[in-house]
């Protein structure tokens, strides 16, 4: 029997919930699903310039795991990216290493010390709408 995965360590979650190609209504595209540890892999690797052995540590896994992790959210952009097709960022194996928070009305990101005062993108916000991000 396989050794259950490990938790995979996020800093930060995603700003947006995915990505759609520009000129295609949503309803017709077929979307591809990114998970949050393949998403940080990226940011790490590629948006802050990180070593991989580096990037590893701070997702608490190991270097080649980073690699697989890695490459398959490669894969799975160019695939997006060469066909045409959406990418929805959710699920994974991972923790959050603080709380974060989502407004569902405005989809605002909160950190987890931020109030409720910070989500006031529109008027309809209310505490009860905020989803946490946390497992």
């Amino acid at each position: 029997m396989a050794r259950p995965e490990k938790n995979r360590t996020i800093s930060q979650p995603p700003l947006m919930k995915g990505f759609k190609p520009f000129g295609i209504p949503r309803c017709k595209v077929e979307a591809l699903n990114l998970t949050f540890e393949e998403y940080e892999s990226i940011r790490l690797v590629n948006y802050e310039n990180m070593e991989q052995k580096e990037a590893a540590a701070l997702m608490s896994v190991s270097r080649p795991t980073l690699t697989r992790i890695y490459n398959k959210a490669l894969k799975t952009i160019s695939k997006a990216f060469v066909e045409g097709k959406a990418i929805v960022i959710e699920g994974g194996n991972y923790e959050l290493a603080q709380d974060w928070y989502r407004c569902r009305k405005c989809h605002k990101l909160i950190e987890a010390d931020k109030t409720q005062a910070d989500c006031e993108e529109t008027e309809d916000c209310h505490p009860n709408e905020l989803i946490n991000l946390n497992k």
